[in-house]
């Protein structure tokens, strides 16, 4: 029997296909969602949910057993069919109906899972609803008999529509391309739906009017097998396609998404990633300065692991920045609770207010692409302002007991001089550059972060500081401290 508690993640659920995840469990899923949304959900019209899907190959039947789920429960289906992950929020924000996006993101073929929002694209995670629906489904699915008689109401009808063109007419219509030049770009689709999208925004696909823009694809074809690479730009191996195509092709930037091109990665002309803190940081500024030019304060997002960088911008900018736990259903809170204008993670996740507070890279997209056209110079000296620092990326250490290699380092670094602890999220101590930096404690400016997986015995560490030196030395004590049972129990046998 399925226990959904393998599969129901913290944001949400991602499954293997046919062992984990089965028709009978989004089928169990259907209705659960249609019970704990639509009757909870006052600002959702009578009884309809949205479904989207990506490109992999158990998506269409899972996508169908979840809506016989929703139907079952006498609730309409409205199937907008292959579209990216914003795309269903952007539907569910125009439509103003909950949704469902039948997608693992980056994860391998043998991957499907669920994404889930209320009306307007508001987020469902574990502590908002998705608890409920997984209890709910649970429960279906471990009684016997269910699914074997009538239903308990009369079903609901399934139509369907096509939301591209108006998902393509809204990014545009938020950022204008009125560039000077035109642009020369290579998109990395990854066989996953930018290969949809990113013709049907910044291409002429949809008959919309030319954006001045030269586009050089790569593996646009809709393949859930990701013959190529994974569609998981996170990964430096599935990014070397496009960083070898940019300069060869005298590009002046490359594009990569992730498999349900909710993320946006982007490459200079020399073939160098851009850190997502540095994309976080050129639009906040651009969000600011068009929020003051409205006449409003501006209020930033970001999760507590971005570049130092990106909270500065934001207040060299005369603008509010608050600084939230890691994860999508969080931050969108934020948002909507500080009715923040922009906001960034260091994953490539970048949420916008006039997106109703939901993410999409293909607007952060958008973004840089106006940033770049409006001056003459290249990417590279464009974002060097907002690369001020040197980061260790993430870095993944497997312990048998999370919680006591997180408490050893705590303990190495309280009471050094200089040094402040928080726990928003996991573990973070810092130094500010002024702070004194007495005996057992780094110069300068620095910090690092601990945070435990949500799903697998795992920390990951995150590290900055002002000096590459500093940073090495502050990464390798970190992990020698994290690693020091596992090194004990190799040396032993």
């Amino acid at each position: 029997m399925a226990q959904l508690t393998e599969i129901v993640k913290a944001n949400d659920i991602r499954g293997l296909v046919g062992t984990q995840l089965t028709e009978r469990t989004a089928r169990a899923l259907g209705s659960a969602f249609a019970r704990a949304v639509l009757t909870s959900d006052p600002d959702a019209p009578p009884g309809r949910v949205l479904i989207g899907r990506d490109m992999r190959d158990s998506g269409e039947s899972l996508a169908q057993a979840f809506a016989d789920g929703v139907t079952g429960e006498g609730a309409e289906v409205v199937m907008i069919g292959l579209c990216s992950t914003d795309g269903l929020y952007y539907a569910s924000g125009a439509l103003d109906a909950p949704g469902v996006m039948l997608t693992a993101s980056h994860n391998p073929a043998s991957y499907n899972g669920m994404k889930m929002c209320r009306a307007g694209a508001r987020p469902i995670g574990l502590d908002s609803g998705l608890a409920e629906i997984r209890d709910l489904a649970q429960a279906l699915l471990d009684h016997p008999t269910w699914g074997t008689g009538e239903p308990s109401a009369a079903p609901g009808k399934v139509s369907e529509s096509d939301t591209l063109r108006g998902y393509a007419e809204h990014l545009r219509g938020l950022v204008p391309l009125t560039s000077r030049r035109k642009l020369k770009i290579v998109v990395d689709a990854g066989n996953g739906m930018a290969g949809l999208t990113v013709p049907a925004v910044l291409g002429s696909a949809l008959g919309l009017d030319d954006l001045p823009l030269e586009i050089v694809p790569l593996y646009f074809e809709l393949d859930g097998t990701f013959p190529n690479h994974e569609a998981n730009p996170l990964d430096p191996a599935n990014l070397r396609d496009l960083q070898k195509a940019v300069p060869e092709h005298g590009a002046d930037l490359g594009l990569a998404f992730d498999g349900d091109a909710d993320r946006c990665f982007v490459i200079d002309e020399r073939g160098e990633p851009v850190s997502p803190s540095a994309i976080t940081a050129l639009v906040a500024a651009r969000e600011i300065a068009k929020e003051r030019a409205a006449g409003h304060q501006a209020t930033v997002i970001h999760n507590l692991i971005t570049s130092r960088t990106v909270p500065e911008v934001i207040a060299e900018n005369d603008a509010k920045a608050v600084r939230t736990r890691v994860g999508h259903a969080f931050i969108k809170v934020e948002m909507a609770k500080y009715d923040a204008v922009f906001g960034g993670e260091h994953s490539a996740h970048y949420y916008f207010r006039d997106f109703w507070f939901a993410d999409t890279g293909m607007l952060a997209a958008l973004h840089v692409l106006a940033a770049l056209g409006e001056q003459d110079g290249p990417l590279s000296g464009l974002v060097e302002q907002y690369e001020r620092y040197t980061p260790s990326g993430e870095i993944n250490s497997v312990v048998a007991d999370v919680d006591e290699a997180t408490e050893r380092v705590a303990k190495a670094f309280e009471g050094r001089p200089g040094v402040v602890v928080d726990r928003l999220d996991g573990l973070t101590i810092s130094h500010e550059a002024d702070a004194p930096s007495g005996e057992g404690s780094l110069p300068g400016l620095w910090w690092f972060n601990l945070r435990p997986s949500n799903t697998e015995p795992l920390l990951r560490l995150n590290s900055e500081a002002a000096d590459p030196a500093v940073m090495a030395a502050l990464r390798d004590e970190v992990l020698a401290l994290v690693r020091v049972a596992e090194r004990a129990t190799d040396a032993t046998g």
